[in-house]
């Protein structure tokens, strides 16, 4: 699984997210918390940029029309989106973040 350096982990605010590109897609980099998320950061409703929206209970609002995605799975959680958005694998190495687009083996 080949992993892209993106950011510092120190880029990413507590509780919000920042946008990035792995190979030309666009990534949005989410911390709950203590936890840390890569998502698609294209909204599987109105195609704009989930990493501009609000993060809280383990879920990031999109800030055009109000449809929340779980971080883990991407799934939409309320209306009105009803697909879900790719999720990514996400670590930290050495206080950088690393994404991964390979699919689970």
């Amino acid at each position: 699984m080949t992993y892209v350096k993106v950011c510092a982990l120190d880029e990413v605010p507590v509780d919000g997210a920042i946008a990035v590109e792995v190979d030309d897609t666009p990534v949005a980099v989410a911390r709950s918390g203590e936890d840390l998320y890569a998502l698609s950061d294209i909204c599987s409703h109105a195609e704009v940029s989930l990493s501009e929206g609000e993060i809280y209970d383990g879920t990031i609002e999109c800030w055009l029309h109000g449809s929340c995605f779980d971080l883990r799975t991407g799934k939409p959680t309320n209306p009105p989106a009803t697909q879900p958005v790719a999720t990514y694998k996400v670590k930290v190495e050495d206080g950088d973040v690393y994404v991964s687009l390979a699919a689970d083996d």
